[in-house]
């Protein structure tokens, strides 16, 4: 039975969801570093929130983790890097506090626009300032919102509802969905230009941090009003502080900042600035509601292996992952037949996906034909950091598809090009389960792969197979299946010899040196 630790607080609703599903759930809230090491490495999937810190140092002592769930969007207590490097799927839940979080940026664009903090902690000491506290009409202003993803479009509807115009800058935003939105896509210093309110719902990444700078204060009109709702590194507090004190701004609403818990802080103070302690996400609908979506996801992929809302793996649903998973093996062992006769450096690799299996999300089949190549040429590599790896080494990835597909009723061929040649492995499934290879190099051969295997590429000459077969029996090397194939008489021939246990490199050597042999390798799968 699959084992999962809850180390911050769920709900119990969500504890529940874990155990019907048949996953045992273990709750230890509070736990230390240390404490954490010490037992992690008894459970499959570890489920938080923001308080546990996993490290680098805390996956390392988790052999058997294969996933973590983030109740909640972000993962910065998460080393995901390093996650990925152990084959970790890291899962965060994106969707279940979106409206909280847009409800609680309008709330403070609202709060901002008419001084409300100040001005009920003037009113509440005895004071009446009406002329103190003049405000301003959000009707007819613009909005600028950056980043328009799932939240920011949220906060553009509300914004719509309010009759402000609203303005948006995201690379990743269509012009038909800004049009779907109803907001005005623009560039970056259009939007500090246009704004009369600015708020931000984009992630923290090496591009956005820091983003609000001094030299984007200049950009902005006068009297322009920011809110931060996001991440604290998006804005250079010291920065915003003396563009509030330039006059350049005329408020700040933060919900986040640099450092968290923010007990100090060079906006604290000031009249113009509304600060809230990490709100963004805390209401008791938000809480439950990813609290049970991450018990949901964790369930599914333990259970299942489907994967929803990963950082670092495809999304798999229920439904496919068992009409994934035998392609998914297929795609492993082509890419382990590639990799073990790979001896020079890769280049590059094309995977195409030809007939049924064309039809179905090929990425974690992409994932699954990497790992299966990298894994004999490289320490520690699996599924998820396969394509972190690729990438790193300059290893190209292509995916083809075509759903058509003459002689089988799917079939996959992975292409691997390195320094030295091209070579090309087909295979495809019979009955839905039963894996073949069925081409390599271009010539037809059909074999299914075993635990041990020899292949031999070798010049189709009369006596060969006498004379492998010899060589086999006197070492008392079993062969249960031999195929061959060749490409024409007298021209290039492979051989795929299935044995009964692994081949002593004593025999290899003397396979080697037939003079008939261009290439002989003992394979394990």
């Amino acid at each position: 039975m699959a084992k999962v630790l809850i180390s911050d607080q769920l709900s119990d609703a969500a504890v529940a969801v874990f155990r019907q599903r048949g996953v045992e759930a273990d709750v230890k809230v509070g736990l230390k570093p240390e404490e954490l090491k010490r037992i992690l490495g008894q459970y499959d999937g570890l489920a938080i929130r923001s308080a546990t810190k996993v490290t680098a140092e805390v996956l390392a002592a988790a052999g058997n983790l294969k996933v973590i769930g983030r109740a909640g969007i972000g993962v910065d207590n998460v080393d995901v890097p390093a996650a990925t490097q152990r084959g970790i799927v890291v899962m965060n839940t994106p969707f279940g506090n979106s409206i909280t979080t847009a409800e609680h940026a309008v709330a403070m664009m609202l709060a901002l626009a008419r001084q409300l903090p100040a001005a009920d902690r003037s009113t509440q000491a005895g004071k009446w300032e009406k002329a103190r506290f003049m405000g301003v009409e959000l009707t007819g202003k613009t909005l600028g919102v950056i980043g328009c993803g799932n939240i920011g479009a949220i906060v553009a509807d509300r914004a719509l509802g309010l009759k402000m115009k609203v303005i948006a800058f995201d690379p990743f935003l269509s012009d038909e969905r800004a049009v779907n939105l109803g907001v005005e896509k623009v560039e970056l210093d259009e939007l500090y230009a246009r704004a009369d309110v600015i708020t931000l719902h984009t992630p923290m990444t090496e591009k956005t941090k820091g983003m609000v700078d001094k030299a984007a204060f200049a950009k902005m009109r006068k009297g322009v009003r920011i809110i931060n709702c996001a991440r604290g590194g998006l804005v250079v507090e010291a920065d915003l502080k003396a563009a509030l004190d330039a006059g350049i701004v005329a408020g700040a609403a933060l919900d986040v900042f640099v450092e968290e818990p923010a007990k100090q802080n060079p906006l604290f103070g000031d009249e113009r600035v509304i600060c809230t302690p990490h709100l963004g996400a805390s209401t008791v609908e938000a809480q439950e509601n990813v609290a049970l979506q991450v018990a949901e996801q964790m369930s599914d992929f333990l259970l299942t292996g489907a994967v929803s809302n990963a950082l670092n793996m495809p999304s798999v649903t229920a439904e496919e992952a068992p009409r994934l998973k035998p392609y998914m093996k297929l795609a492993e062992l082509l890419g382990s037949f590639a990799g073990q006769l790979t001896e020079t450096g890769l280049k590059g690799v094309t995977l195409e996906y030809q007939g049924a299996v064309a039809a179905l999300n090929v990425k974690p089949l992409t994932q699954a034909a990497l790992a299966g190549l990298l894994a004999p040429l490289l320490d520690s590599v699996n599924m998820v950091n396969a394509p972190a790896i690729a990438r790193e080494r300059n290893v190209r990835v292509a995916e083809t598809k075509c759903q058509d597909c003459d002689d089988y009723h799917a079939l996959i061929r992975l292409t691997v090009e390195t320094e030295a040649r091209t070579r090309s492995v087909s295979g495809t499934l019979f009955g839905d389960r039963k894996l073949r290879i069925v081409e390599i190099k271009g010539i037809p051969v059909e074999a299914e792969l075993t635990p041990h295997m020899l292949y031999i590429t070798n010049r189709d000459k009369p006596g060969f197979i006498g004379r492998l077969g010899t060589m086999l029996g006197d070492a008392q090397v079993n062969i249960a299946t031999f195929a061959l194939g060749r490409a024409e008489p007298g021209g290039d021939a492979i051989a795929l010899v299935s044995v009964d246990g692994p081949i002593p490199e004593p025999v290899m050597e003397r396979v080697r040196k037939d003079p008939a042999v261009v290439q002989a390798k003992a394979l394990r799968f």
